[in-house]
């Protein structure tokens, strides 16, 4: 309805799309981003290429999310992966398609990304006030009237938080939308980090910081039962491990951890075979190269920095010759290939998390307006709400697609 006011708080993926939607729709429309530019989130997403979306079927991308998926069905059934990238490709940002589905700018360049979002605020008539932090919500009789904005109220009809979560804090993503959400009537889920990087115990990890495995299986076990698997790249750290498959098992592994219970990392270096191929490997090495130091043979196994973890974890003895290999000692290694295990002892900060479980309870929002079902005008999206999937450009196609619906009701109701 034309000449009603809408104000955006955040400008983040979700924030931008949702002022710019709101404005479309006829609402005179406001942006208010703490920071001296918005945006600065995206810059840095996918190793500052911005994988924007996945290209995945319905079915299979809500999968990403877990239990929560299903509440961005309606979301998606308005805006989804094709609209999405139509959205772009009419903006004039090209688009590439990638292993496993993931699109990116075809710059490789995140910040091309949100130059063609500013570009197209301007153009929809989006007023952007920077370096604009909301100290509160105005609230009168259950429904928004303004927002305070350093000390001045804003009087709008609509306000759509978009501030995001607490990852990555250096970008302006501080966890305000949850004091705000909450002083609104808001449950808030507890929030943890989550794609996030994890510290295990011991030296093993440290001894060989640096080190990228790719190709690997690796089980995530819980109070010694497996809870979930994983198969792709793993990066030792000094504190960890890290990496796409890691990050992937990250969310469980750390809500398992603060729950109290063992959580070990089980990792398969030898996917390809199965024990008794692994085996006859071992066996045919063990003959060819008889009079060569075991340590050496391994490394037609192994990259060199892994060679002394395996030997220690084995005890076998360095000097040991290939050829006196015992078959308990081969029985061991065998083992160690498809079962070398890391436990698990906490997590990295918010600092260096990509994303933030937890936040807005979805059951407290209308999942077809993006409503709040506590306060009448207010509207909450993107990372805030208690949504989050593993790594692969999901999380961004729900913080898009939220705030375009947010934008549209917001305009229009």
């Amino acid at each position: 309805m034309a000449g009603r006011r809408v104000v955006v708080v955040g400008g983040g993926a979700a924030g931008l799309m949702a002022a710019g939607q709101a404005a479309l729709a006829g609402a005179e429309t406001l942006l208010l981003e703490k920071m001296q530019r918005p945006g600065r989130k995206i810059c840095i997403t996918g190793k500052g290429r911005c994988n924007i979306t996945n290209i995945a079927q319905l079915h299979d991308f809500i999968s990403h999310f877990g239990q929560t998926g299903r509440f961005l069905h309606q979301a998606f059934a308005r805006f989804f992966t094709p609209e999405l990238m139509n959205f772009f490709t009419e903006t004039g940002l090209e688009l590439v398609t990638e292993r496993g589905g993931r699109v990116f700018p075809a710059s490789g360049k995140a910040p091309d990304v949100l130059a063609v979002f500013l570009e197209w605020l301007k153009r929809c008539g989006v007023r952007i006030r920077q370096a604009a932090v909301v100290d509160s919500l105005v609230i009168s009789d259950g429904r928004i009237t303004g927002v305070i904005c350093h000390g001045e109220k804003i009087p709008c009809d609509a306000v759509i938080l978009a501030t995001g979560g607490a990852s990555y804090p250096a970008t302006g993503s501080t966890g305000d939308g949850y004091r705000l959400a909450a002083a609104a009537g808001h449950l808030i889920v507890p929030v943890r980090p989550a794609l996030v990087p994890l510290e295990t115990s011991g030296t093993a990890a440290a001894s060989m910081a640096g080190l990228n495995l790719r190709n690997v299986g690796v089980r995530m076990l819980v109070d010694g039962k497996k809870r979930r698997q994983a198969f792709g790249e793993m990066v030792f750290t000094e504190f960890g491990l890290t990496g796409p498959v890691i990050l992937t098992l990250s969310g469980e592994a750390v809500d398992a951890v603060h729950a109290g219970h063992g959580v070990v990392l089980a990792v398969d270096l030898k996917p390809a075979l199965d024990e008794q191929k692994l085996d006859a490997r071992l066996l045919r090495d063990f003959a060819a190269r008889n009079k060569e130091e075991l340590a050496s043979v391994l490394r037609g196994l192994l990259p060199r920095e892994m060679v002394p973890v395996c030997l220690r974890d084995t005890g076998i003895a360095a000097p040991c010759l290939a050829g006196q290999v015992s078959a308990q000692q081969r029985r061991r290694l065998r083992t160690w290939l498809k079962d070398f295990r890391l436990r698990v002892t906490g997590h990295r900060p918010f600092s260096e998390a990509i994303i933030t479980a937890g936040g807005v309870d979805t059951r407290e929002v209308d999942p077809r307006t993006m409503e709040s079902r506590k306060t009448k005008g207010l509207f909450i999206v993107g990372e805030l709400l208690d949504i989050q999937a593993d790594t692969g450009g999901y999380n961004l196609q729900a913080a898009f697609s939220t705030g375009w619906l947010a934008g549209r009701c917001a305009a229009e109701r």
